[in-house]
């Protein structure tokens, strides 16, 4: 405190803007006055237990070295908070040495607090927990105060430099985000900044492969083959279609599928596998650059919230590490159990979970299971539903629309998911903040994973692979037949599925993200000037200006990370099926960056300033990611694509293999080979089957014999090559990224040099005050 505690009370006509008091009251400050601010409700003042508990809290802040201030509106009550400087003259003194922006600001002003620090310090105190049932949380809960929020002041420069969408292309100024929103907004800003910068030449190389199909686009035998096979008859695949369809009719899907299933695809699945280890590499080099310019380079996190901990509560007692292998067996099993039912008709999910933290109600899991059959059943029912309705392009109307379903099913699952991660994580008791944060990260995203991926792991590795043949088809619950891809081949239904999964999420999910917020404010502003009545008291005018933004939560900066890391899943794990991914990103980031900007600087309530030196959990989400996308690349081109039965084909079975003096194309009469035959006799009910009585031999993609529809030797053999080109490409793909994460060094030797020279300055300081000590 300084000087003695004044009450004043101010009364004002009806209508008027009443301050009712300012407690602790001293000289402040002109600039950045108030720490944060709270706010309750008008009605909270007519209960005696409400005002009680609203005064119990705000004396135990006082006791603490607080100064409050309290003014009522119309509707609310808001109480401005603000630290006296003893409690940052405490945190300079545990951490031993002072805090500031940056190097120039240390030498204009050593004694100066960031306002960053001052929000941070005063926002954890006013949220940790004095007893049980009396943190601020739950104060909330009770209706005792309805939110806190720190201030937006001197946000002027960031809103002409960066939050504008005029700015798209412009450079972002890392430090005045780090001096406004902390160092971890700004590093999420700085990751982004660079993914997207690393984005371009992703997107180069995956457009130059997309259009080089474009050269061989009237040219590829394949392609020609199945066009001018008007003799050739596919067998019906769904339960009412009663046509035979001409293989000549794919011939428009034929060539578009040429477009992605190339031989260029191996070769951008191996650029992009390298691309990932680079992009992490010179991040960390990036990254390293930044924080030694903070002077954050050998920040300790844990000594920082020990720090506040203490700063809070002088008694406060250190909790320790700890780990039980019987709860982690528990939770394991518990796990395997939420995922592996989801793997009966998605056999290709990896059922792997590592979360460590304790069991959601049997309801929630039952709910989880349910959805990840959900697009599975959809797409079997649908398939036989619209096939009585339409003949033709059943298969594309149903990856279309299940691609819409599937989108529908994300956003259903990533609520329940962060409810469920939640609760796992409230089973643990993490000793800080940071570590439940790094639980809950990885929690989180191994539940979005699988509501994001499921079906894309489905079409490519399960679909069309466990329906049996015509005349046998398998079936779901013995009734509907199970779907099959499209006669083209399943590269194009995952194709569909990612441009539509992609083009939803980078379209819509932007629009939603912003016009969501940007509509809520405006009605907020609405109805404030519906009132009529603008407040008298500067101070009460800026915070009924701030309240008036969109809220913010514990999630706001996670949500945005979480959204980047499954769009980067999306751009590198499936990217051989859909080389147009990185283009894609690289458009959405760069809209994304100025999106996030105006509604961090425009839009939102201040986020609370929050200290970081790197971007913590998500490095090792990157880099999983990074090797999930080398086995998934390499298992989509040996399996969903045709590039090994073509190369097989081309070197075991075709023309050149026969006669070394074959001039044509050596993939001559491949698309016959890949066919298998079923006579139409065998079909059960073939009198229902079309009006071409004379087809007696009907075609289907598979590898069978003409006898008993067995897998045929050549099934086996071409399976024998998938499975050795997966280990090849894996391996080779594997080597690349470990060599070049040698090769790059995570930490720029400059920035090494200058730490060094730093240590070392400070042993000669040391070694000079200890002489000058002894000679006296």
């Amino acid at each position: 405190m300084c000087g003695d505690e004044s009450l004043q009370i101010f009364v004002g006509q009806e209508g008027d803007c009443l301050p009712l008091m300012e407690r602790g009251t001293c000289k402040l400050e002109d600039s950045h006055q108030w720490d944060c601010v709270l706010v309750a409700d008008l009605q909270t003042q007519k209960s005696e237990k409400q005002v009680q508990r609203q005064r119990q809290f705000l004396e135990k802040l006082e006791s603490k070295g607080f100064h409050y201030k309290i003014i009522k509106d119309q509707k609310k009550v808001f109480f401005g908070i603000r630290a006296d400087s003893r409690i940052f003259d405490l945190y300079r003194t545990l951490l031993m040495k002072p805090e500031d922006p940056g190097p120039r600001a240390k030498l204009s002003n050593i004694n100066s607090i960031p306002v960053t620090t001052r929000i941070r310090i005063v926002s954890f105190i006013v949220n940790n927990k004095a007893k049980p049932g009396d943190t601020f949380e739950d104060l909330v809960k009770d209706g005792v105060f309805e939110t806190m929020f720190p201030l937006h002041e001197g946000e002027k420069e960031l809103k002409r430099k960066w939050a504008r969408w005029r700015n798209m292309f412009r450079k972002q100024p890392i430090d005045d985000i780090r001096n406004y929103f902390g160092e971890k907004v700004a590093l999420y800003f700085a990751w982004l900044g660079w993914y997207t910068y690393m984005l371009v030449p992703a997107a180069v190389v995956g457009l130059v492969i997309f259009l080089s199909g474009f050269a061989l686009f009237n040219s590829s035998q394949i392609s020609k083959e199945i066009c001018a096979a008007d003799d050739i008859y596919m067998c019906p695949l769904g339960d009412n279609s009663h046509n035979y369809q001409p293989l000549s009719g794919m011939c428009a899907f034929a060539k578009l599928t040429h477009l992605f299933d190339n031989d260029g695809t191996v070769v951008f699945a191996i650029f992009m596998a390298l691309w990932a280890t680079v992009f992490l590499e010179i991040w960390k080099r990036q990254r390293a650059r930044v924080v030694l310019h903070w002077d954050l380079y050998g920040w300790d996190k844990e000594e920082e919230e020990m720090a506040l901990q203490l700063i809070n509560c002088p008694d406060y007692k250190l909790k320790t590490h700890h780990h039980s292998y019987l709860s982690s067996t528990i939770i394991l099993i518990l796990s395997l159990f939420m995922v592996l039912p989801g793997t009966v008709l998605r056999a290709g999910d990896p059922a792997i979970s590592i979360l460590h933290g304790g069991p959601p109600h049997p309801s929630q899991i039952c709910f989880m299971i349910g959805m990840a059959h959900v697009l599975v059943v959809y797409r079997v029912v649908a398939a036989a539903l619209f096939s009585s309705i339409m003949e033709h392009q059943v298969t594309t109307v149903v990856v279309v629309t299940g691609a819409v379903v599937h989108y529908v099913i994300i956003v259903i699952m990533t609520k329940v998911n962060k409810y469920v991660a939640l609760k796992l994580c409230s089973f643990e008791d993490p000793r800080t903040f940071s570590e439940r944060e790094s639980k809950f990260t990885v929690k989180f995203f191994i539940l979005q994973f699988f509501a994001h991926f499921s079906s894309l792991i489905y079409i490519a590795f399960i679909l069309g692979r466990i329906n049996g043949h015509p005349g046998k088809s398998t079936r779901l619950a013995g009734l509907w037949k199970l779907e099959e891809c499209h006669l083209s081949g399943c590269m194009t239904d995952l194709f569909i599925q990612m441009a539509i999964i992609m083009g939803l999420k980078q379209t819509l999910s932007n629009c939603i993200e912003y016009l969501r917020p940007w509509f809520a404010h405006k009605y907020r502003l609405m109805r404030a000037y519906k009132r009529g009545i603008k407040s008298k008291d500067p101070d009460l005018e800026e915070w009924q200006r701030n309240y008036r933004m969109n809220p913010v939560n514990t999630f706001s900066l996670f949500d945005e990370f979480m959204e980047m890391m499954i769009q980067y899943g999306f751009t590198t794990i499936f990217v051989a099926a859909f080389p147009l991914a990185p283009l894609l990103a690289l458009f959405s980031n760069l809209v994304e960056i100025r999106l996030d900007a105006i509604k961090m600087v425009r839009l939102q309530r201040r986020l609370i300033p929050r200290k970081a030196n790197d971007i913590g959990t998500w490095l090792q989400v990157l880099e999983t990611i990074g090797v999930l996308a080398v086995i998934a690349n390499g298992m989509v081109i040996a399996f969903t694509s045709e590039f090994i039965p073509r190369i097989v084909y081309k070197y075991h079975y075709g023309p050149c293999t026969q006669n070394r003096n074959f001039t044509a194309d050596c993939l001559e009469g491949y698309v016959n080979h890949s066919l298998s035959v079923f006579y139409t006799k065998h079909f059960q009910d073939h009198g229902k089957i079309g009006s071409q009585a004379n087809v007696t031999v009907c075609r289907y993609r598979d590898y069978r014999n003409d006898r008993d529809y067995n897998l045929s030797e050549q099934f086996w053999f071409i399976l024998a090559i998938r499975l050795a080109f997966v280990i090849l490409f894996e391996h080779v793909a594997l080597c690349i990224k470990l060599i070049a994460a040698w090769f790059v060094p995570d930490v720029p030797q400059s920035v090494k040099n200058k730490v060094l020279e730093e240590k070392y300055q400070i042993l000669r300081d040391k070694m000079c005050f200890s002489s000058r000590s002894t000679d006296v």
